[in-house]
This record gives C-alpha cells, sequence and structure tokens, in this order.
C-alpha cells in the first residue's frame, strides 16, 4: 500500500546575515564576500532551477516521492493547480547567477541529516554535485539528526536540506511556521531556521489563518503560496511517498500522514 505523503523536502537559505559573514559561504577563490548572495532572489532561483527533481525521484528515491514546486501534493487542501514544477535548466541558472554578479559562482556548504528521512544524504550529495556543474563549488556536510538539528536552530548553517510534516493536510501550518517571519511570542516561524523574512507576506498568511470561510481561506492559502515560491523563499524538492509492506492476505488503507493504524488492516479481497 502506499500513498503521496504529506511531508516534503526542501532546501532552505540562511537570511539572518545579509551583509555578509556567512559561515560555509565565500567567493569562487574562498575569499571571503561582503554580502550574502542568497539574499539575491536571482541567486535563490538559479539554484532551484539546478536542481534535477525528476532525477532525485527516479534514480535517488527510487519511485518513493513525487517532484514539487510548492508544500502539498495534488488533490490537498491549497494545492495551487497552476504552479509547475520548477523546470531544470542548468544553462538558465549560470545566466541567473551572472546577472546577480557571480559569474564565477561562490563556495557553499550544503548541510542536511544523514540518520533522519529517506536516502537524506544522498539526496544532498546529489544537489551538491547539480549546483557544482553550474558554479556553485558544494561541499556536502551530512551529519546526526541530533547534532544537525540543534546547530540547523541556531542559524549555524547557511544552505540547509530538511523536511517538514504537514500536519493540518493544507497550507497554514507549513506557511505559519516555516515562511512566516519568526516572532517566538506570536509562535510564528517556530521552524523557520534561515530566519526569512517578508513583512507583504506575512500580512497575507495571518489573513488567510483569520478566515473561517473554507473556500475563501484556501484561496487566501494559495495566493500566499504563489508569493513564497515566486520570491523562493524556500526550494521545494519533492514530498516522499508512505509505503506499507503487507502480507499476501491482508491490505492497508493508506494514509498521507505516515500514521499506522491496526483499525486499518482489513482481510485481502
Amino acid at each position: 500500500a502506499e500513498a503521496v505523503s504529506l511531508r516534503f523536502a526542501y532546501v532552505m537559505f540562511d537570511r539572518s546575515r545579509p551583509n555578509g559573514g556567512m559561515p560555509f559561504v565565500s567567493g569562487p577563490d574562498g575569499e571571503k564576500l561582503d554580502r550574502n548572495p542568497l539574499e539575491d532572489v536571482r541567486v535563490r532561483r538559479a539554484l532551484s532551477m539546478a536542481i534535477n527533481r525528476q532525477a532525485i525521484v527516479d534514480r535517488v528515491m527510487e519511485d518513493a516521492a513525487v517532484a514539487t514546486g510548492q508544500f502539498l501534493a495534488k488533490g490537498t487542501s491549497s494545492f495551487v493547480d497552476d504552479l509547475p514544477v520548477p523546470k531544470y535548466d542548468p544553462e538558465g541558472a549560470k545566466k541567473l547567477l551572472a546577472e546577480a554578479g557571480y559569474p564565477k559562482g561562490f563556495r557553499i556548504s550544503l548541510h542536511g541529516p544523514n540518520d533522519r528521512y529517506v536516502n537524506d544524504e544522498k539526496v544532498i550529495q546529489a544537489i551538491g554535485q547539480m549546483w557544482t556543474r553550474i558554479g556553485v563549488q558544494t561541499k556536502v556536510d551530512a551529519i546526526t539528526w541530533s547534532n544537525y538539528i540543534a546547530r540547523a536552530s541556531k542559524q549555524e548553517f547557511s544552505v540547509f536540506f530538511v523536511a517538514w510534516g504537514i500536519s493540518s493536510g493544507e497550507a497554514s501550518n507549513p506557511l505559519r511556521a516555516l515562511i512566516h517571519t519568526f516572532d517566538a511570542g506570536k509562535g510564528f516561524g517556530s521552524a523557520n531556521r534561515a530566519r526569512y523574512s517578508n513583512p507583504a507576506l506575512d500580512a497575507v498568511i495571518e489573513r488567510g489563518m483569520a478566515i473561517t470561510d473554507d473556500a475563501e481561506r484556501e484561496g487566501v492559502l494559495k495566493q500566499a503560496t504563489r508569493m513564497a515560491m515566486e520570491d523562493v523563499a524556500l526550494v521545494p524538492l519533492y514530498q516522499q511517498k508512505n509505503i506499507w509492506g503487507m502480507k499476501p492476505n491482508l491490505r492497508y488503507v493508506a494514509r498521507a500522514d505516515e500514521a499506522t493504524h491496526a483499525f486499518a488492516v482489513f482481510p485481502a479481497k
């Protein structure tokens, strides 16, 4: 039994140091940069375009995932029909880097866990190779989850891979937790470890969360999703698939939330 999961994998870029001084980011020859290249939407878009999501799904995840350009999979509330998977375009990515002032690229380290998600270390190795091909020399550093998440939560990384399970089944959950400007007092940005901030987007997120009419609320959440993806607030990669292996005489009703319940196991017909 299998179902497309509510968990999506993504890459985030540190935005807490706009004026330089970023760890694990330097010029093409290792020189210090006086500005954070990840602040430029053209750089973020180039890094997104340089990732061949379908190749990762086919070769690394062995079809146990679905390539995506947004938080949720088709068929869920808040899914945006006209928001496609970003096209793999390494030549276009190189042009964007040059336009942003990095014709020779730069150096980064991509951090991620090696014991948390399905094929996590293999995924970041693949991304690192893809980025290196466009001139962004990428060192991949995969570490144990407990160490990784503690460091990511203290903004120690500049570029990092992680996944998020959307517990609400619609877009308000990732928008509030991952995208909204960090505000511990109000509970916003609880997992915004990159410290991304966009006040105009914050206003749309908060407006959507205050609407009780389902259709109107979904429309505003779709608007916020579009805004987040156009600004490359993060780089969505794929939704995982949830897969259960069953005995021939049993069947399981596959769930998107990754839960396994005995009451959902039935005799095979």
